[in-house]
């Protein structure tokens, strides 16, 4: 499978974006698929996961109750709603795909997209 990532941008604190991220390929909902995050000087972090079938969700407590994570297995792609943005949640965002458990380790994921700019103003 090969990712997509899109939908980043500038948006001010208070404010919602919403990422996507199309993938290739017949096999799309036997992965599962993870958001990760890297800030600028930071390592990369874990921001949310869902199930191949989408039955089960993951989220970094960071993001909880903010961010919600959806997929649509009939259009290949895994969406990221993000609301209530502060300006920590800056950072390059990443849609990543593993057929393994382990939802929240980046180690786990095989494939990764290209990443996606969000930029949150104070």
């Amino acid at each position: 499978v090969q990712l997509q990532a899109s939908g980043g941008g500038l948006v001010q604190a208070g404010g919602s974006l919403r990422l996507s991220c199309a993938a290739s390929g017949r096999t799309f909902s036997m992965y599962n698929m993870g958001w990760f995050r890297q800030a600028p000087g930071k390592e990369r972090e874990f921001v949310t996961a869902i199930t191949g079938s989408g039955d089960s969700t993951y989220y970094a407590d960071s993001v909880k109750g903010r961010f919600t994570i959806s997929r649509d297995n009939a259009k290949n792609t895994v969406y990221l709603q993000m609301n209530s943005l502060k300006p920590e949640d800056t950072a390059v965002y990443y849609c990543a795909a593993t057929p393994y458990g382990a939802l929240s380790t980046a180690t786990m994921y095989a494939t990764w997209g290209q990443g996606t700019l969000v930029t949150v103003s104070s």
